[in-house]
């Protein structure tokens, strides 16, 4: 493992001193990225398709998201000749390459959401008396 991945390393020092690793993780870490990514693997989808899988994102955040992804590299934004005009959007190989990391993370917060609830309530039934 190299100092960037090895978490014994990372953890002996600031990420604002890895100059590489904090802005990567800024652009794929916010709160729709991975749920946009996860959506457009398998196949290419309309803006609409997205946002109706996506519950609760706004069409702003939908949209901004998906600039922001498109100009990271992550996405991709094809305009279909059909009337009116549909956009369509795709993953890129880069995007691609998030689908192991992601899964693992969406297979441990399904693993163990209900720990974190519970801890959540119990730290919240105890009004953070310390």
């Amino acid at each position: 493992m190299d100092d960037y991945t090895d978490l014994t390393a990372v953890s002996h020092r600031t990420l604002c001193d890895m100059p590489l690793v904090r802005p990567v993780l800024d652009k794929i870490a916010d709160k729709w990225t991975i749920l946009i990514l996860t959506v457009i693997c398998p196949e290419p989808a309309r803006f609409n398709e997205i946002k109706r899988r996506l519950d609760g994102i706004t069409h702003k955040a939908l949209a901004d998201a998906l600039k922001r992804l498109e100009r990271n590299g992550l996405v991709t934004r094809t305009v279909l000749p059909t009337q009116p005009i549909g956009v369509e959007y795709a993953i890129t190989s880069l995007g691609l390459s998030l689908r192991e990391p992601f899964e693992a993370l969406c297979a441990w917060a399904a693993a163990n959401g209900d720990k974190v609830e519970a801890a959540t309530l119990r730290y919240d039934k105890t009004g953070n008396r310390r």
